[in-house]
């Protein structure tokens, strides 16, 4: 039983970097909801256009794409 726990927990191992990385789906589509949203209402408080809307959501995007990039390539030295 022990060398089944040991397998198991040497797998999880191998394979958690690739499922933090994939929760990184989640947190593009959460933040870029979250700052639509914000951006959103911003515009209606400001009387403006989409122009917050649309700079917070790219900006939401390029955040979390970036921080993305960044674990990706700190995983990439690892290996």
């Amino acid at each position: 039983m022990s060398a089944l726990q040991q397998t198991k927990k040497a797998l999880y191992h191998k394979y958690n970097p690739i499922m933090i990385i994939s929760a990184y789906g989640f947190s593009i589509a959460i933040g870029s909801f979250l700052f639509l949203y914000l951006g959103f209402k911003m515009d209606q408080y400001f009387g403006t256009a989409p122009n917050f809307m649309f700079g917070m959501f790219f900006l939401a995007l390029f955040l979390t794409i970036g921080r993305l990039y960044q674990e990706a390539w700190l995983k990439r030295k690892e290996v």
